[in-house]
């Protein structure tokens, strides 16, 4: 397994420079503002790939030198591996414009990242795992789970499953639900800084792009995004108090 965790995290980055290359066709870009929707983000922001993927490398081939007794490893390679393989199909998938393969993929592979992520996070002593396994899977999950929603909305644009010339109600439904499941994951990872980090990144970008669009509602938009990011940055400090607070509760006992 380990060994397959290495070769699907090399594939990310290969697969990028093809798609980037138009082997299987346009650009993500490309296809991107075809379909513009209230929730995309600024071009700039989509450079966070190039240090998710480097990364997912570092921990991929770190790992291959772990002894197999890690048990937290051992956990987190299916989950790892699955998110990786997702990743680089969804890239593939999205190019070639099957936007319900793509869309079906992407949620895979957030489940996928998540679960891993959460692994990472997690132990009895309430203390993470080296930062060489939670740092690059926290990053790669915190983007993607709001990578998620632009795939959602470009999804309704392109097939005009919802209304196109005013985007904006259902456009607040799909921040709304983000904030849940950012929120909701931040907190379960106890305030888990990489992963706000990307979130935050991203709902940026978001408001960057937004600031500065002609769509009808893209001011509101704007707002949400800024007062999301807001939010996802209290919550991260606030348990983030509360997992330092935990972890030095069992030296005040035993004093």
């Amino acid at each position: 397994m380990k060994y397959l965790v290495a070769l699907l995290a090399w594939t990310m980055p290969v697969v990028a420079w093809l798609s980037n290359a138009k082997i299987f066709g346009p650009t993500n870009g490309e296809i991107s503002d075809r379909y513009p929707t209230l929730i995309v983000a600024a071009g700039y922001a989509f450079s966070i790939w190039g240090a998710i993927f480097l990364l997912d490398v570092l921990y991929a081939t770190r790992q291959m030198l772990e002894p197999p007794a890690d048990v937290r490893l051992e956990r987190t390679r299916p989950w790892a591996s699955l998110a990786f393989a997702m990743t680089s199909l969804w890239m593939i998938a999205f190019t070639l414009q099957f936007f319900w393969i793509a869309l079906a993929i992407i949620w895979i592979s957030l489940a996928s990242i998540l679960r891993a992520a959460w692994h990472v996070a997690h132990t009895a002593q309430h203390a993470r795992g080296p930062w060489w396994q939670w740092i690059p899977l926290s990053l790669h999950a915190g983007w993607v789970s709001l990578a998620v929603f632009l795939n959602v909305a470009q999804v309704i644009v392109a097939f005009q499953l919802l209304p196109v010339a005013d985007m904006l109600p259902w456009t607040l439904a799909l921040f709304a639900v983000a904030a849940l499941l950012v929120l909701t994951a931040l907190a379960g990872m106890r305030g888990n800084w990489v992963y706000a980090l990307a979130a935050i990144w991203g709902l940026i970008g978001v408001y960057v792009k937004q600031s500065h669009s002609q769509l009808s509602g893209a001011n509101v938009a704007a707002d949400a995004a800024l007062a999301l990011a807001f939010a996802v940055c209290a919550i991260s400090l606030l348990c983030s108090w509360r997992y330092r607070r935990l972890r030095h509760e069992p030296l005040r006992s035993s004093a």
